[in-house]
């Protein structure tokens, strides 16, 4: 594969994936604020917010509730990779290591 070709690839894959992430923020953060603003006011005499309060207060309640973690897996993959790793033979080990070193360390 041509190097050029193999970064555009990349970039664009990128600006796709960061288009798709912002995407997904701004209409979970609109259906936060629907949902809010159908109950929260009957149900408990609150104000309706608007869509940069509503997003602010996903935030929020990601800080305080949802901590560190990815998806409620705390560690999952560290636990599952040292498990493998501690399985590995020294020479699986070592096979490893050069295909990470060959995937993840390549010089431009």
């Amino acid at each position: 594969m041509n190097r050029p070709m193999d970064k555009r690839f990349w970039f664009l894959k990128g600006l796709k994936i960061a288009a798709l992430v912002i995407l997904f923020i701004g209409v979970f953060g609109w259906l936060f604020m629907q949902l809010w603003n159908w109950l929260m006011p009957d149900i408990f005499g609150l104000k309706p917010l608007d869509y940069w309060k509503a997003l602010g207060l996903l935030i929020l309640a990601r800080i305080v509730f949802g901590g560190r973690g990815g998806f409620g897996r705390h560690g999952g993959w560290k636990h599952r990779m040292q498990g493998r790793w501690e399985s590995m033979t020294p020479e699986e080990r070592e096979k490893f290591r050069s295909a990470m070193k060959e995937r993840w360390c390549r010089r431009s």
